[in-house]
Parts: C-alpha cells; sequence; structure tokens
C-alpha cells in the first residue's frame, strides 16, 4: 500500500503544478534542476495532494525535523518555506565573513519586521532581521554555537512538570551533541587565540559543522587573560553544562571547505532524492484548516498557503500532524491567523475564533545589547580584510572564516559585587506584584500566572546563580573611524524581566504581525544592562587588551555616572537577535500553548518546534539549543507513530508497524526501509522519478 500512496503522491504533482503562478525565482545556476531536485527541492508546485507531515517553515528547526522525519521510508514529509531557496545568493550565505560586509539583512531574504515603537527605548521602533529563505536564520545570523546552561534547562523541565524528562539537560545535551560534529582548531588558530576547549562535550557525527575560523586575529589571545584580570572566569569547558565564564566560542563554520554551516547545507543538501520529503520554497502558509466537529480537540486536515499574497490560495491536506517552525514570530502569525489564540486580539482583527488559547504570542522575550567603541593600533578583521580588497589579494577562505567569537557569561555578583547583588534580587522580588498588574500585555489570568512563574524563575533560580546575566562579546569586524582602526566590546542582556507580544491587527495573512517586545517596561533589565556596559569598558581599559587600544569612541567621556549611562543606552541598544518564548511550553493554567510533547492545547494533531516554545530565555544564543529542540521534536514524533525514538515510545504506540534505526543516523541516511510488509518500495520511487524527468523537460 506504500507503493501505490507514492504512486497517487507522484501523479497528482501535475495537478498542483499547474495550479502555481510564482515559479522559482532562484534558478539560475542549473538549467534542467538536477541539483536542486537532488537536494528534494521543488518548485512550480510540484507536491502531492496530502503528505503525513507538513511542517511549516523551511528554517533552523524545520529543515532539520523534515530530514530526520523522512529517515523512516513509511512517512511522507512536506516542508513549506515562505522565502526562495537562496542559490541566488549562496556566497553572501555561504561564506562566513560575508555575514557582516554583505549578510542578507534587508534584502528580500530577510522578513524585514520591526518592532512597535519602545518608549524605553527612545520611542524608536527597531528592525528585527529573521531569514526568510531555505535554512531560515540559520542562513543569516552569526553563526555562534554557544549552548545554554544545565541550571536553565532543567528549569525549563520544572515549569512544564516534565515527568518523563524529554526537556531536561541530559535530553537536550544529548540532542545537541547529536546534532553536530565538532572539530578542534588547528594548533596555531588554537594558540593564536589562547582557545581552551574539552572535546568530550561535543558531538562527533551529526550533521551541523561546529569548530574555530581558519584564520584568528592576534588580538583575541588578549581576551580570556583580560577577563581573568578582572575577575572573570575561564571556562575549560562551557560546552558541558557549565556555560558561563569567558572563552572562545565555536562556530557553525564547516572546516572542510569553511563555509557556514546551517540547517540546509547540514540537513538537506547532503541527502539522496527520497522520495518521501519535498521542500517547497515559495510557499507562504495562510491558515491551518481544522474539522471542528471535535470542540475540544481539533484535528488539522490541511494547510493552506499561496505563492504570493495575489496568487490563488491552495491548500495541502494533512494524513497525520501539523508541525510549526516558523519561529518566534512567523509560529503565532500562523496560529492566530488560523483562528487559534486569544479571542479579543482576533476579534479585534476580523479573524474567526477556532479556539481561544490565551497565550499564543504572549511571554516574548529578546536579548537587547549595545556596545563600547575604542579605537585601535592593532589590525582588526575589518582593517585586514579591506586590505586584502584593496590588494585584491589574502582573502583566502580560511582568512574569510574568521568571525567574532570571543565570549563571556558574567554573573550578577560579577557585575554588582557581592553587596549589592542580593539587595537587587530584593528589590526585583517586591516589584513582582506591581509588574505583574501593570507590565502584561494581557488580560488573561492565565498569562499573568505564567508571567509570575517566568518572572520568579529568572529571579529565584537564575539570578543568584553562576549564570550569566550579561553576555560580553568581542567585537572586530568593525570599520574604522577618523582613520583609525575601530574594536568593539558589546553587553547584551540575557535574562529579561520584561516580557512583550506578538499579535495581528489584519485579517490578511500577508500583513506582518505586531511586533511588541516591550524592552526596558522592567527597571531591572536596564540597571543590568547598565552594568554590563560599565564592564565593557573596564574590559578596554584592562591589560593586556588595553595595550592595544587607544580612545574610547563612543559613548565617550562625557558618559560617566549611572543617569549617563542609561540616558545613552536607551538610544543606542537594539536586538541580538534571539527571540523566543512567544508560544511558551506551561501548563495550560499558566498561559502555556504547547504541552512537554509539542502538541499545541486544545489540537489533536499540531505540534510546536521552534524557539518560540522555550519558557525562558537562555544565557546562550539559540542556534544550538533549537537543533537539538528539533532532533527531541523528531524523536518524540517517530516514536508516536513508528514506535521507535524514544524510550517509552512502544507503551505510547503499541500498533506501530515499521520500524527504524533508534540511534542518531546522519542527514545523509537513506530512508529505513518499510518492514510492514508492502510490496518493494523501488516502483514507487521509479514511478515518482519519472515524472520528475518529465517536469525537467518543462524547463527548457
Amino acid at each position: 500500500m506504500r507503493s501505490l500512496g507514492l504512486l497517487i503522491l507522484s501523479a497528482s504533482i501535475a495537478h498542483q503544478a499547474a495550479a502555481y503562478s510564482s515559479g522559482h525565482r532562484d534558478i539560475y545556476h542549473d538549467h534542467y534542476g538536477r541539483d536542486l531536485r537532488r537536494r528534494n527541492i521543488v518548485y512550480d508546485g510540484q507536491i502531492a495532494d496530502s503528505y503525513d507531515f507538513v511542517v511549516v517553515g523551511g528554517g533552523t528547526a524545520g529543515l532539520a525535523i523534515a530530514s530526520r522525519l523522512s529517515e523512516d521510508s513509511n512517512t511522507t514529509v512536506l516542508v513549506l518555506e515562505a522565502g526562495d531557496t537562496g542559490d541566488a545568493v549562496a556566497d553572501r550565505i555561504n561564506v562566513p565573513v560575508n555575514a557582516y560586509y554583505s549578510g542578507l539583512p534587508g534584502s528580500s531574504y530577510d522578513w524585514q519586521y520591526t518592532t512597535v515603537k519602545q518608549p524605553n527605548a527612545g520611542n524608536r521602533a527597531l528592525p528585527w532581521p529573521r531569514g526568510k529563505v531555505l535554512g531560515g536564520s540559520s542562513a543569516m545570523n552569526g553563526m555562534y554555537t554557544v549552548r545554554p546552561s544545565k541550571i536553565e534547562v532543567d528549569a525549563w523541565s520544572s515549569l512544564i512538570g516534565d515527568d518523563t524528562n524529554k526537556w531536561t539537560w541530559d535530553a537536550l545535551f544529548d540532542n545537541m551533541k547529536d546534532s553536530e560534529t565538532f572539530t578542534p582548531p588547528s594548533s596555531d588558530v588554537q594558540q593564536e587565540g589562547q582557545i581552551v576547549f574539552n572535546a568530550a562535550s561535543r558531538g562527533t557525527t551529526g550533521p551541523v559543522h561546529a569548530t574555530y575560523p581558519g584564520f584568528m586575529v592576534p588580538l583575541v589571545g588578549n581576551w580570556t587573560t583580560t577577563l581573568a584580570d578582572i575577575g572573570v572566569a575561564i571556562s575549560d569547558d562551557a560546552y558541558g553544562g557549565n556555560g558561563w565564564g569567558a572563552f572562545i566560542a565555536t562556530s557553525s563554520i564547516n572546516p572542510s571547505n569553511w563555509t557556514r554551516s546551517y540547517s540546509r547545507s547540514a540537513y538537506i543538501d547532503p541527502l539522496p532524492p527520497r522520495p518521501n520529503l519535498a521542500v517547497l520554497p515559495n510557499a507562504t502558509v495562510t491558515r491551518l484548516i481544522f474539522d471542528t466537529s471535535n470542540k475540544n480537540n481539533l484535528t488539522a486536515t490541511g494547510v493552506e498557503w499561496a505563492a504570493s499574497a495575489n496568487a490563488d490560495r491552495q491548500t495541502v491536506k494533512v494524513n497525520k500532524e501539523v508541525i510549526l517552525a516558523s519561529g518566534a514570530i512567523g509560529t503565532p502569525h500562523v496560529l492566530l491567523h488560523s483562528g487559534v489564540g486569544p479571542s479579543d486580539v482576533l476579534q479585534a482583527a476580523g479573524v474567526d475564533v477556532v479556539l481561544d488559547l490565551p497565550g499564543v504570542g504572549q511571554h516574548l522575550q529578546d536579548h537587547i545589547s549595545t556596545q563600547v567603541v575604542f579605537k585601535t593600533t592593532a589590525d582588526t578583521a575589518g582593517s585586514l580584510h579591506a586590505h586584502n580588497l584593496a590588494v585584491n589579494s589574502g582573502n583566502t577562505p580560511a582568512f574569510l572564516s574568521f568571525i567574532n567569537s570571543a565570549t563571556a557569561y558574567v554573573n550578577i555578583t560579577d557585575l554588582l559585587g557581592p553587596d549589592s547583588a542580593p539587595q537587587f534580587k530584593q528589590q526585583i522580588s517586591d516589584a513582582l506584584s506591581s509588574s505583574s498588574s501593570s507590565l502584561v500585555p494581557s488580560t488573561s489570568d492565565q498569562v499573568k500566572a505564567g508571567y509570575e512563574a517566568i518572572y520568579n524563575t529568572t529571579l529565584n533560580t537564575f539570578l543568584m546563580s553562576p549564570l550569566g546575566q550579561v553576555e560580553i562579546l568581542f567585537a572586530l569586524t568593525g570599520g574604522q573611524v577618523d582613520g583609525e582602526n575601530t574594536v568593539a566590546i558589546q553587553a547584551a542582556l540575557q535574562h529579561p524581566f520584561s516580557q512583550g507580544r506578538i499579535y495581528i491587527t489584519s485579517s490578511d495573512p500577508f500583513t506582518l504581525p505586531v511586533i511588541d517586545p516591550q524592552y526596558l517596561s522592567h527597571t531591572a533589565d536596564l540597571t543590568i544592562l547598565r552594568e554590563g556596559l560599565k564592564l565593557a569598558r573596564k574590559i578596554g581599559n584592562t591589560a593586556p587588551l588595553s595595550n592595544y587600544l587607544d580612545s574610547e569612541v563612543t559613548p565617550g567621556s562625557a558618559v560617566q555616572s549611572d543617569e549617563d549611562w542609561e540616558q545613552w543606552l536607551v538610544n543606542q541598544i537594539g536586538t541580538e537577535y534571539h527571540p523566543s518564548c512567544s508560544c511558551a511550553m506551561l501548563p495550560l493554567e499558566q498561559g502555556g500553548v504547547v504541552d512537554a510533547d509539542l502538541k499545541v492545547y486544545g489540537l489533536a494533531n499540531v505540534r510546536i518546534a521552534d524557539a518560540s516554545v522555550f519558557p525562558v530565555q537562555f544565557s546562550a544564543h539559540l542556534q544550538a539549543p533549537v537543533y537539538g529542540l528539533a532532533e527531541q521534536a523528531a524523536r518524540v514524533i517517530r516514536a508516536t507513530y513508528n514506535g521507535v525514538g524514544w524510550p517509552s515510545a512502544n507503551q505510547a504506540n503499541g500498533t506501530a508497524t515499521n520500524s527504524s534505526s533508534t540511534g542518531a543516523p546522519s542527514p545523509t541516511s537513506s530512508p529505513q526501509h518499510d518492514t510492514s510488509g508492502a510490496a518493494p518500495r523501488t516502483v514507487g520511487a521509479s514511478v515518482v522519478l519519472a515524472c520528475i524527468g518529465v517536469l525537467a523537460s518543462l524547463l527548457l
């Protein structure tokens, strides 16, 4: 029967192709499209009428999940991605240093979101770049591979009451390792950057590469020593659960060719043809369609999508589940336009209420940052890059792999001192009631209860722990000021007490959602970031780093008092590009949106697997935990239907008749063989390939 299903899938291609009016803008290097098909990427609407799993969003998590699910040959998977493939801008994606000098923000490969004006941040509307391309934001980010700490992940598990231990540190640690292949630095780079690492904490066989640049700017070698001289400990293993202190971070770079390693290049490009996997770019999901006959547990029967705002709406049927992986902005946006979310928001936008779920779009959290800039007499990455361009020499792949990676996660005692830190905690504790009544952007008691749960976890579990409350980063990729090289020492708030929301004001799904992070609405955030910036200045004036730095450019010597710093920073801060928590994994009575199985409350077959489900912000960059989340999500889903992947799976689904490997197969694994007694799959695969060959001729 499975071969017959694939035959039907193939036969339906012509119907879908005829309805697809947009075409594929990125086909330019391969007239016949063979290269795209080898990567299971389809275009011109070449998809079937139905799939077992429809993944909404081909970004960091979505492509990872699709790759893992399609390892089971008895499963069909479709990915719908609003953006293009990225092939036309491959160099801008693949060359690491281009993230700074020729990146995708502001282009058509960026959603180009902006926040509403932020009254506590100079009344500015701030940009929120997010990737609108296969690979999502992993195709345009700064490539930091930094993990959260055990304290944070176990707190997440406690918030949801995770009795099955799916979201403990041990589980996420294993999944983050499964997602990566770590390569140590060369001896020269290690010595130049004074790099310390523990390979035992890293993955060895995963699809995403993690390593250090092939070239190291000598200034970096002063970083950890300088931090140690002001009392910030040097970490000898920032990836094994204690992610604090000073260290040189790894980056998602493939050392075999010094290119960006991101979700598409890691999880999709290496795959052989899989007849059970289709990745469709230029397909914006407009809503989910539900069978509402069971009001207490709605079933998604289809996913509606369109190539553009003016194109016809198409619907693909769902046999098993919809997996939302559109990120902290896109996922609540899809739910809201599907009629799932706070009823007052939906009614005001003119969207019929299908399910009143108050937490959708709430609990939004982000890291915010700004920087102290110094002139320097030393070479920087920016000055070397500019020189090499001018002389048309020296920009080798190894050199072009250099990206910023010197970092430190600084705890509250290092920021405020041992006497002031407890007093600061008490002030925040005393403000809980007033904050809950005045700062929560919802009238829902459930959402307010969730705000308080997150607040108390941040206060009582995170604040006085060794966790970094501020991330300090060393940036060497800036330009010149007054003809002199510059470097920046950045400070980024990690555990905000301010929470915002995502919502809609229109029933048109092509109208961008409203983003209100409510930056600095809680005064504790202002204090923590202020102290982080003062520390950044102190680092720049401490040897050995200070031996190479000259005058401070910004904010400059005029900024001295706490009031000076606060007045300056509110007009400077922006996102560190880490939005999360907008569909939080919390109990329903706390404004939660998903349970411990990632299932949306009140929906029988819709899961969310992206950064929106984290209930708290991590003191880390989000790429690594999102890959870990995606790996775990795939295990949970495969267990539900095939009886493997998660240890308790066979108890949950004793009727599964198809098997697959219980290990962590590489992304180049072929689909697992069907053991259900169906006819051999070679017939179905041949039909699919024949249809592809016919369609290729249409491109001539």
